[in-house]
């Protein structure tokens, strides 16, 4: 009769744990897919605005019941993404470039260099690319304008060295060399990641 219990309750435990196995993948499942009548929204213009090792990219979108506003403020926006996304990176590659290089006083060097690459950053983003650009009048008379821009990565390191021959101060202590293996690593992880 023991033997008959333990059995019986040996197989009510594999029973049970079996049916939470069972429970917990299909409940895994059901989160991870779409629920139904739902469809994917393809937004104009996205893949265009992703970076790569080679360029700094963004997308934006606007819309307005003036096209040439809409136009504009999708221009506007695209603009401050990648100045955002330019100046954390190249805060990274700076906060990098200074730990692994000496100076006499780091903080001054990299406050002076962060200023530098901000005014660089402006200029260049007179002069982005536009790599992709789709306008839609919407049914309530609205206008819907995507946009996608781009900086190469060289236009910036140039930017930057140019800016750089102009202060003696700073160009003593840069070492390009070492900056542009620094810059081109984050630029590959750029890549890597997938990032906007």
């Amino acid at each position: 009769m023991k033997t008959t219990t333990l059995i019986k309750n040996v197989m009510l435990v594999g029973f049970v744990s079996t049916a939470m196995i069972f429970t917990s993948c299909k409940g895994n499942k059901e989160t991870t897919e779409a629920s139904e009548g739902s469809k994917e929204i393809v937004i104009p213009c996205a893949s265009e605005g992703r970076s790569d090792k080679n360029f700094f990219r963004a997308d934006a979108s606007s819309t307005s019941q003036d096209m040439n506003l809409s136009r504009e403020k999708a221009m506007t926006a695209a603009k401050q993404r990648l100045a955002g996304f330019i100046e954390t990176k190249i805060k990274s590659v700076t906060d990098r470039y200074v730990n692994e290089t000496e100076f006499g006083d780091n903080s001054q060097f990299e406050a002076k260099f962060e200023n530098l690459t901000r005014e660089v950053v402006k200029q260049k983003l007179v002069d982005v690319a536009v790599t992709c650009e789709k306008s839609f009048e919407e049914e309530n008379g609205k206008y819907s304008t995507y946009v996608a821009i781009e900086v190469s990565k060289d236009a910036m390191l140039n930017g930057i060295e140019n800016s750089l021959s102009q202060n003696q101060k700073l160009q003593v202590d840069y070492d390009k060399q070492k900056f542009e293996e620094i810059f081109n690593e984050e630029m590959e992880a750029l890549e890597e990641e997938g990032q906007y």
